[in-house]
């Protein structure tokens, strides 16, 4: 199946797509809603007793030989040895990474992943592989079972779960966990413009700049990670 018609069939658009005046939603939306709560009551019932994780996300283009790649294989590895559950999208790069870093060191892995146009095969080391079709349902079981966001170069989709990250915890429908941003070159950009667009125009306030954490060293990224945890009395 080609791209296009792969994308009529993907459950996220079809749920957000407008519906034109005439046509009723009731042959379709109603079975839609079933469906949701059933990968909500999945999720939750899989994830319910994994312990506290933490969510690690980036680019799924990372190789094996990438900096980026090894770096959050490490992390990863420092984090599971001190007993958090790593979770991820599941998928390959610096997901992979993350669940091949929790499974070398022995700690408990977790996928979740999630239906795209383009398939998105699982990667191998994940001792609890979810599937998703809804992005939504599958942030919510990150935002509920994560006690901290590590945050690797990505694309859009990492911007989507940094953002997400930053807004809960700025409006407190979070805890104000760590969210640890990994490489400061690589974030340097954005930060600045987050300094002089955002925070200039008043948009956001001096003290939600303490919501994030920028590392060059994927050991200080778990270091910041377990303190807050230990803390917290997480571990």
């Amino acid at each position: 199946m080609d791209r296009e018609r792969k994308s009529r069939f993907h459950s996220d658009k079809e749920l957000l797509k407008t519906r034109k005046i005439r046509e009723d939603f009731t042959s379709t939306d109603p079975w839609r809603i079933l469906r949701i709560q059933g990968e909500f009551v999945e999720g939750f019932d899989a994830l319910s007793k994994i312990g506290p994780a933490v969510a690690i996300f980036g680019s799924s283009r990372f190789t094996s030989d990438n900096l980026y790649y090894k770096a959050a294989v490490t992390a990863a590895r420092e984090l599971s040895k001190e007993g958090l559950t790593i979770i991820t999208g599941g998928g390959p790069g610096i997901m992979e990474a993350a669940n091949l870093g929790a499974y070398r060191a022995k700690g408990l892995s977790v996928g979740c992943n999630i239906e795209l146009p383009e398939e998105q095969e699982p990667n191998p080391y994940q001792h609890i592989s979810l599937h998703f079709r809804y992005f939504f349902v599958r942030k919510v079981m990150f935002a509920k079972y994560s006690v901290a966001f590590l945050i690797f170069p990505g694309g859009f989709g990492t911007m989507d779960e940094l953002f997400e990250a930053l807004t809960l915890s700025q409006t407190c429908k979070i805890e104000h966990f760590p969210i640890v941003l990994y490489d400061s070159s690589y974030w340097e950009g954005l930060i600045q413009w987050i300094h002089n667009s955002m925070l200039k125009e008043g948009c956001i306030r001096k003290d939600d700049l303490k919501l994030f954490h920028l590392v060059d060293d994927p050991r200080k990224a778990a270091e910041i990670i377990i303190e807050n945890s230990k803390r917290l009395g997480y571990i």
